[in-house]
């Protein structure tokens, strides 16, 4: 059975688009190179075998005159740098038109069908916001009111955080499902999250395991739609299911952290998992399939790291991914191919805690596959373009 293995460092990109203006960032912004040289230099060995320092100057990773992978950098074709933007893209699904932004917050007739449908009796915040921040601002009158706390940022998300002891996190699912209905059409917000917290030792902490991505259905199929269609089934590991409603999805597992993420990914190609258990709603009824794609977020490199402007946790996050590699490699088939990218940048680096509109870095690795030089290509859909070459399609 062919295998592709496509692993997403949420964030990590490796440049600024020459668009980058247009979105509000600077030519300057580098997630990848700026996390290198600020934090003194990345120790990432294997990253270094697949000839990731080729591509720029990254500190710590030195070119590689024998790489043993090829390796290229992808412009963003789509208009928008968030997360569903960058991985619709890289499954053949380009938006034309930009999800909507709300800088100054969602206006009156939205909150207000909120706060009607939901029955919540009134919300607070509802302002750009670092997460961390607006929930330690208005933890005591969420307490007090019972009243979500709701905040966007330069991105287009609906976010809701509420403490879990006060109100349950299923009730935040269904505040989460309702905003996802209202945010459609004119209003064309790509993703509500789940924000779920609680407090620990007296300050509130977020707990990552149950945050949940409500993302707009995808307005066409996708790669992973074509993959099921032709014999083949999808895992989707971290908020990948989320990303893409579950379309095209066949199998999904969640996950807490990166590392919970790295460990699945590697069980999953070791053929540990049980995937009974592990089937979608949208599941195709294939009992015997001869492809899969097993498609991986590592979501902590953006939500920890790089909207926090922590420079060091950016920094250990690629360093622990690096140590996972040759694990993979040892347990990947002649049949299996393993592609390491990113969906858009975060620079930590800089003033702002947003996404920033950047190139990504790719990184194409099997024993079958001649090492070298990709070069820079127009769209991440080239992602799209190897996998369904490698699957014959």
């Amino acid at each position: 059975m062919k295998r592709a293995i496509v692993i997403v460092i949420d964030s990590m990109g490796i440049g600024a688009m020459p668009d980058c203006k247009e979105y509000g960032d600077s030519f300057e912004c580098n997630t990848l190179c700026n996390v290198a040289k600020v934090s003194g230099g990345l120790n990432a060995p294997n990253l270094y075998k697949f000839g990731l320092g080729n591509l720029d100057d990254i500190k710590g990773i030195d070119k590689n005159i024998n790489p043993i992978a090829q390796f290229g950098i992808m412009l963003e074709k789509s208009k928008g740098k968030d997360t569903t933007t960058g991985h619709w893209e890289m499954m053949d699904i380009i938006l034309d038109n930009p999800f909507k932004v709300y800088p100054n917050g969602f206006p009156s007739e939205i909150i207000e069908k909120f706060i009607q449908k939901t029955n919540c009796k009134g919300i607070l915040a509802n302002y750009p916001a670092s997460g961390t921040k607006v929930i330690e601002d208005f933890h005591t009158e969420h307490i007090k009111t019972k009243f979500p706390i709701i905040y966007t940022s330069a991105d287009s998300v609906f976010q809701i955080a509420v403490d879990i002891d006060i109100i349950p996190v299923e009730k935040l699912y269904e505040y989460c499902e309702i905003a996802r209905g209202i945010l459609t059409d004119k209003y064309n917000v790509s993703r509500v999250i789940a924000r779920p917290y609680h407090i620990v030792d007296g300050k509130p902490v977020r707990i990552g395991a149950l945050r949940r991505d409500y993302s707009v259905v995808p307005p066409k199929e996708s790669t992973l739609d074509v993959i099921l269609k032709n014999n083949g089934s999808v895992l989707g590991i971290g908020k990948i299911e989320d990303i893409f409603v579950g379309k095209g999805i066949s199998h999904a597992i969640h996950t807490a952290s990166n590392k919970d993420g790295l460990e699945i990914t590697l069980n999953a190609i070791k053929n540990n998992l049980d995937l009974n258990k592990l089937k979608t709603s949208s599941y195709y009824n294939i009992n015997q399939y001869d492809k899969q794609l097993i498609f991986t977020n590592l979501v902590d490199t953006d939500m920890l790291y790089g909207h926090r402007n922590d420079v060091e946790g950016y920094k250990r996050a690629i360093e622990e991914i690096d140590s996972y590699i040759p694990e993979i490699i040892k347990n990947m088939t002649e049949d299996d191919m393993l592609i390491i990218t990113a969906d858009h940048g975060c620079d930590p680096t800089t003033a702002g805690t947003d996404h920033t509109r950047e190139r990504v870095p790719l990184i194409i690795y099997s024993k079958n596959i001649t090492p070298g030089k990709i070069g820079t290509v127009g769209s991440f859909n080239y992602i799209s373009y190897r996998i369904k070459e490698w699957f014959n399609i």
